[in-house]
């Protein structure tokens, strides 16, 4: 991304928050996994969306005063000693490059700038990103600072920018766009890359293991967009599976749900094909039936619908599918056979967090159609990705093998 977008990312935030306001979020910090070890680090979405940058123990500080924003990047300072363990540190003009950022200064300086700022008398707010997921989630920086902040000063009043973040990330720009189709195409050679290597007796680990190096070699993505579901067998019956020791047998669905990112915009698809290339007659049955939910879907998205009733058509139409092939009689029992929603959107997150009652052009989601019959021992799900236009909407990841004529001719080898 150009650093434009990130500017106006922020301007528009800026431009949400009342006189007085003085902004801080950081980018986070390493979460320790044990002893001396921690987890790979992961930036916070808020402060990658605002600046462009990924790397820990950053802080954005912006003061809104006299309808006029004075804006601070603090960083790292260089430190050759723990870089030769830890890898190079963004330095002030890379920093300033990438985020849009002019003022970008060492991270010792800010403590003492806001305190500065605290005692002018001229902050009336606070503005954090204070997002929680479930109130069991591990507090964020931005929480910590808040807690803090209501301690130390309780006269000030603090503002979650998350609800304004939401509305911004919902529409998504034409750059987002961009990236987003980039990182369909990759999600289709790590696809067609598994359709193509599957065999009977093949472990679910060899599957993504051949998703991953299609992404790496063809792309340079060293991590998926997110942690890949992969499974066969029974496992396809576990909504949100991470093992990875199970055997694919001749006869049994491939269920994957992976996406690739490109540019912090991730893709999700979910495509379920037969470890053999051949699909049976009751795969084949429950398959249409999926896929003609999901073609349905895509000719009738529109802005202006209701986001609720994506999920609820859904439903609505694969029961009638069902229902043909004597699996329902009625409506009320369609949970036995589709028991996840099918419509969340993305972005900078898997599950991106957007404010979205009514579909609007420029809002991307999942048309997610799953179909789990135990007793036949078939679990799978046809996931797509929806970008809403000005009349209608755009299947963003149908290049990706999803007919069953498509998928059996990859598997067959005459179809790249």
């Amino acid at each position: 991304m150009e650093n434009t977008f990130y500017k106006g990312n922020r301007e528009k935030l800026y431009a949400s928050l009342p006189n007085g306001t003085l902004l801080v979020t950081f980018s986070g910090k390493e979460v320790i996994k044990t002893a001396d070890e921690f987890y790979p680090f992961y930036a916070n979405r808020t402060f990658a969306y605002l600046t462009g940058i990924t790397q820990k123990e950053l802080v954005l500080v912006a003061f809104k005063i006299n309808f006029k924003v004075e804006e601070t990047l603090y960083v790292l300072p260089c430190d050759y000693l723990v870089e030769r363990w830890t890898g190079r540190r963004i330095t002030v003009e890379e920093a300033k490059n990438i985020s849009g950022v002019e003022n970008v200064e060492y991270i010792d300086s800010f403590r003492k700038d806001f305190e500065r700022r605290m005692r002018s008398g001229k902050v009336q707010n606070i503005a954090c990103d204070l997002y929680k997921n479930s109130d069991i989630d591990r507090d964020s920086e931005d929480m910590l600072f808040a807690r803090n902040i209501m301690h130390n000063y309780p006269a000030i009043k603090l503002i979650d920018i998350m609800p304004q973040l939401k509305k911004q990330r919902a529409i998504k720009q034409p750059c987002e766009i961009e990236a987003l189709r980039k990182a369909a195409l990759a999600t289709r050679d790590g696809i067609v890359a598994m359709m193509k290597a599957s065999k009977p007796g093949m472990k679910e680990y060899e599957y993504r293991a051949e998703f991953d190096y299609a992404l790496a070699k063809n792309w340079g993505m060293l991590e998926p967009g997110f942690p890949p579901i992969i499974s066969c067998g029974d496992n396809n019956f576990c909504i949100h599976y991470y093992g990875s020791d199970g055997v694919a047998k001749d006869g049994d669905m491939i269920l994957n749900d992976v996406g690739a990112r490109y540019d912090f915009l991730g893709t999700d698809v979910s495509r379920g094909f037969p470890c053999n290339g051949k699909f049976t007659e009751q795969q084949r049955a429950l398959y249409m039936a999926a896929y003609r939910t999901s073609e349905y879907l895509f000719s009738i998205i529109k802005p202006g619908m209701p986001m609720e009733r994506v999920d609820q058509i859904a439903r609505e139409f694969c029961f009638e599918e069902l229902k043909k092939l004597g699996l329902l009689e009625h409506f009320n029992e369609i949970r036995k056979y589709m028991w996840h929603g099918g419509a969340h959107h993305i972005g900078f997150d898997t599950h991106d967090l957007v404010e979205a009652d009514v579909i609007r052009a420029g809002m991307v989601f999942c048309v997610d159609i799953g179909i789990y019959v135990e007793k036949w021992g078939i679990g799978f799900r046809i996931e797509d990705n929806c970008l809403v236009t000005e009349d209608g909407c755009e299947n963003l990841t149908a290049m990706i093998p999803r007919t069953i004529e498509e998928i059996e001719a990859v598997m067959a080898g005459e179809m790249d």
